[in-house]
């Protein structure tokens, strides 16, 4: 099952629309998870017309009364999953993130809050965040797909600024 993940896009309340790129990069998939902060249902359309679209709700989602679930689970070939804004504070706090991934009783936790991408394993949890494709902080504007075959996850970070990923050529990833 391939999966596009993607968070922050802030529509249109900070940016205007989700870069044309990423429609390509998400061309594929089996299904889009959105990490939350996308502030219009209108963009949770948008991306619903590519795949099926799940959304956690983020704290810009609140302030503007969007009603999405805080946390949403799943399993794809028996690993559980989790997505959840990953409102923590210092943002990105992977030891927090970690008991949040364990109060949801998952092996993979996607978040967003930080508007930067990672990747990190802490103890027998794997946090993922794709960053933001509209209004990244300190880093380059990003999505991620995940690949779950064979009871495997493969995570990628697709840099959508890059050059090379605007040709539709996305050995950009990390």
């Amino acid at each position: 099952m391939l999966i596009g993940v993607i968070s922050d896009t802030h529509i249109p309340e900070r940016a205007s629309k989700i870069p044309e790129v990423v429609f390509d990069v998400f061309n594929d998939v089996d299904m889009i998870l959105h990490a939350g902060d996308l502030v219009s249902q209108d963009v949770l359309r948008e991306l619903q017309k590519i795949a099926p679209t799940k959304c956690s709700q983020g704290n810009m989602d609140r302030a503007y009364g969007l009603n999405l679930p805080k946390n949403i689970f799943f399993e794809v070939e028996e690993i559980k999953v989790g997505l959840n804004h990953g409102e923590v504070y210092p943002r990105g706090d992977t030891q927090q993130l970690k008991y949040i991934s364990l109060e949801m009783g998952v092996e993979v936790l996607i978040t967003g809050h930080t508007h930067w991408s990672f990747i990190k394993e802490v103890g027998n949890v794997l946090l993922l965040n794709p960053g933001s494709p509209t209004v990244p902080r300190l880093s380059d504007p990003s999505v991620m797909l995940l690949n779950i075959e064979n009871k495997k996850l493969d995570a990628e970070i697709v840099k959508i600024g890059d050059p090379i990923c605007k040709a539709l050529n996305f050995e950009s990833k990390e």
